[in-house]
């Protein structure tokens, strides 16, 4: 019995060290709120600056929209109507 206990620690010990851990390493460009100033210059209005972020599914910058039953992620758009990204390395 209580060499089946040590054997299910041991390999679940094993098996948790196996996994991959997100705990840094996150560039400051995905975090809400750090907008480059080019950005913001670009931004139309009524958009919330505060939220915005660069996701790097798209490369692309979007912002929360609090509407009246939930908060949605909504592109940022400039001032014409286009979305607002970030130019891709080659």
């Amino acid at each position: 019995m209580q060499i089946r206990i040590v054997i299910t620690i041991t390999l679940v010990s094993t098996i948790a060290g196996c996994t991959a851990q997100f705990t840094g390493g996150k560039s400051k460009a995905f975090e809400p709120g750090n907008v480059p100033d080019t950005v913001v210059a670009l931004a139309g209005p009524g958009q919330d600056l505060a939220t915005a972020r660069l996701l790097p599914e798209d490369n692309c910058f979007w912002y929360e929209h609090s509407g009246p039953v939930e908060t949605t992620l909504v592109p940022l758009r400039a001032t014409n109507g286009a979305p607002i990204c970030a130019a891709r390395d080659a």
